[in-house]
């Protein structure tokens, strides 16, 4: 039923929580989980300000979503990260429609309450438009 997964993370602790749910249906269901990192036009300038080069810059990004990767290795489960650029909801929206997924997994909070808070959540506007089930993780 649920053999290909979308994980969106953001690295916060609802996405770790999202993480350990993703596992279990993946190990329910013998699935594969496609974790994607979105990478807004702000959080780009500020790591180009502060980073000396390209491979710094993707390493920093990486140490965001590591502990998420840490889970995954250590359940066994087959994963596999990718890195997008742009704005978190639609970005997500987007590679979730033009994919064959059986579901996706999100939190309901990200690392940013008060974008949240203005400009309503990336998780709600992920489940008003993907074609797939969507489970919000609390």
């Amino acid at each position: 039923m649920f053999k290909n997964i979308l994980l969106a993370t953001d690295g916060s602790e609802h996405a770790l929580r999202s993480t350990n749910h993703a596992i279990e249906l993946a190990q329910k269901f013998e699935g594969t989980i496609k974790v994607i990192y979105v990478v807004d036009g702000q959080t780009s300038k500020s790591d180009i300000l502060h980073h000396a080069d390209k491979h710094e810059i993707e390493k920093s990004r990486r140490e965001k979503i590591h502990p998420v990767e840490e889970l995954l290795h250590r359940s066994g489960v087959v994963y596999d990260v990718e890195v997008l650029h742009g704005e978190a909801g639609p970005t997500i929206v987007a590679f979730a429609n033009e994919g064959e997924y059986d579901c996706v997994v999100i939190g309901s909070r990200g690392l940013n309450n008060l974008q949240t808070f203005i400009l309503g959540s990336v998780s709600h506007k992920v489940a008003k438009r993907v074609n797939c089930p969507v489970l919000i993780i609390k």
